[in-house]
């Protein structure tokens, strides 16, 4: 069994930083790509962040210059830091991690339950 765990989130002023933490645990064989989603409140859930297991990322453009995602592969973490967050960042944040795990070894999708950001102005 697969566990994706998010934490970081809170209350922030506009301007402000946070930095968000997606933990794997469980069975992992191996950990590939890891992404942020988030959604706000009466919107689709949308894009973030993802990265590859071997370090190249790529951003929304709402975000771009902004947030920074990393990862440990030594911990199976990925990381969101967010600076200069704004108003219209605040959305429920989620962590997608695609690994393979026995039995079968296949690659599949996990979804963490998600960590709330609200920006204040």
């Amino acid at each position: 069994q697969v566990q994706l765990v998010e934490s970081g989130g809170g209350l922030v002023q506009a301007g402000g930083s946070l930095r968000l933490s997606c933990a794997a645990s469980g069975s992992i064989f191996s950990l590939n790509g890891m992404a942020w989603y988030r959604q706000a409140p009466g919107k689709q859930r949308e894009l973030v962040a993802s990265i590859t297991s071997g370090g190249s990322t790529n951003y929304a453009d709402s975000v771009k210059g902004r947030f920074t995602m990393s990862r440990d592969n030594a911990k199976n973490t990925a990381y969101l830091q967010m600076n200069s967050l704004k108003p219209e960042d605040t959305a429920v944040y989620y962590c997608l991690a695609t690994i393979a795990g026995p039995p079968d070894y296949y690659l599949m999708d996990y979804w963490g339950k998600g960590t709330l950001v609200t920006v204040s102005s």
